[in-house]
């Protein structure tokens, strides 16, 4: 583990063997016991492709888009009465 600390103005130095390792944009998100640095990839698209099934990573952008705008319709309609 690094330890990370910050300047007189809060800013926060990432070591640079981190930073070639995971890039140069994260973005910082609150835990209840804490703050987490996660690592933006330049691709984000990509990195959630690579990181699912073999369906998702099959399927076109205008399909994914179809498919959600198709779920959220379902769920939308199960809230009305």
């Amino acid at each position: 583990m690094t330890e990370i600390a910050t300047d007189e103005r809060g800013r926060i130095t990432i070591p640079k063997e981190i930073r070639e390792r995971f890039g140069e944009r994260y973005r910082m998100v609150e835990l209840r016991n804490g703050v987490k640095l996660l690592a933006v990839p330049d691709d984000p698209v990509t990195a959630l492709r690579e990181a699912s099934s073999e369906e998702f990573k099959q399927a076109s952008m205008d399909e994914l888009r179809e498919a959600g705008l198709e779920k959220a319709q379902e769920e939308a309609t199960g809230h009305v009465r």
